[in-house]
């Protein structure tokens, strides 16, 4: 009785099988795309296994995030926001803003994207080689805080008009995110999107392995020639982002500091974290809290991912001897590989 239920149940089998290798030799044969492009100041590559050129559907939800929330268009959303001007924001503005609003709670204000004056202020101070007064950043600190802005209804509301809005360090892992929802929507299994370094990926790459990236070794150089690579992380089905100003170090007492600025203080964060690299679930999420923990220093950050098992990070720092050393996530142990 059992040999005639499996003789019965081998045609089921055999067309099983049969389109099984079917369907692999079909994804096999589809092309892998290579988009590039510049977008938010910076350049993005977007790689996927598609039968069809899908840039001219990037580029058009690039055009949208960038009309949403680049502060250098003059006609964005952003831009009306910052001039007090009337207007309604989004749904991309509002996604990014009410996500940015949640992760500067949770970090305590280390997030922040009103603190581009103060960041201004130190960035041509450290070029000229004068550092902003005391007396420049308490007036520019009346102005900075996550608190002093919210949205109600399809507005901004500001405690002070002075106070501006810059979501740069998040809007690039949010633009990330809108194509591989593009991509997704457009039935894509297999993308690796990248913009300004920071990146979501799905399934495999055309070699027909996970996606690998690499994170690059913080060194002294200003012109970014030096791209040695310090490790390799396994990123599929993730996204990962990376922040540090590491190739502007400023020195103070023979030590080495990455160029970040606490909103709180006013002045540069004096930790010794040089690069924070964080993966999680979407982009926008991964580029914000790698900013934050710049910010909140190396046991800060350990604290908070405690709470965070959803998120992994991987901290390049300096020991006390000014020698380059890793931490990252318990959680992450499988996938670091092999340069």
């Amino acid at each position: 009785m059992k040999n005639k239920k499996l003789i019965w149940q081998l045609p089921f089998l055999v067309v099983l099988i049969v389109g099984t290798v079917v369907i692999i030799r079909r994804q096999g044969s589809i092309p892998y795309q290579n988009n590039k492009g510049m977008v938010f100041g910076t350049t993005y590559n977007i790689t996927y296994q598609c039968d069809s050129d899908l840039h001219a559907s990037i580029k058009a939800e690039l055009q949208k995030v960038d009309e949403a929330l680049s502060p250098f268009n003059k006609s964005s959303i952003i831009t009306a926001v910052n001039n007090n001007d009337d207007v309604e924001v989004n749904d991309m503005f509002i996604d990014v803003f009410t996500l940015a609003q949640k992760i500067s709670d949770d970090t305590g204000g280390a997030f922040d994207i009103t603190v581009a004056p103060l960041v201004n202020a130190w960035g041509f101070g450290f070029k000229s080689g004068t550092a902003p007064t005391k007396q420049n950043i308490d007036s520019l600190k009346n102005i900075i805080g996550y608190k002093k802005v919210r949205l109600h209804g399809r507005r901004i509301v500001k405690d002070d008009k002075r106070t501006m809005l810059d979501c740069s360090s998040i809007a690039k892992g949010y633009g990330s995110d809108v194509v591989a929802r593009l991509l997704k929507s457009k039935g894509v299994e297999n993308y690796m999107v990248e913009i300004g370094g920071e990146i979501v990926t799905k399934g495999i790459s055309k070699r027909r392995l996970p996606w690998k990236i690499g994170v690059t070794k913080p060194v002294d150089d200003s012109l970014s020639v030096n791209q040695e690579i310090q490790s390799v992380i396994n990123v599929t089905d993730k996204a990962m982002a990376t922040s540090g100003n590491y190739r502007n170090f400023y020195y103070k007492g023979g030590k080495k500091y990455a160029h970040t600025i606490d909103p709180h203080t006013g002045y540069p964060v004096q930790h010794n974290i040089l690069s924070s690299t964080v993966i999680a679930a979407d982009c926008a999420t991964a580029d914000a809290y790698a900013t934050a923990f710049m910010v909140m220093g190396m046991e800060k950050a350990q604290e908070l991912l405690k709470h965070h098992p959803e998120i992994m990070a991987y901290f390049i720092y300096a020991d006390n001897d000014g020698k380059n050393k890793t931490w990252f996530s318990e959680s992450l142990k499988g996938k670091i590989v092999e340069k």
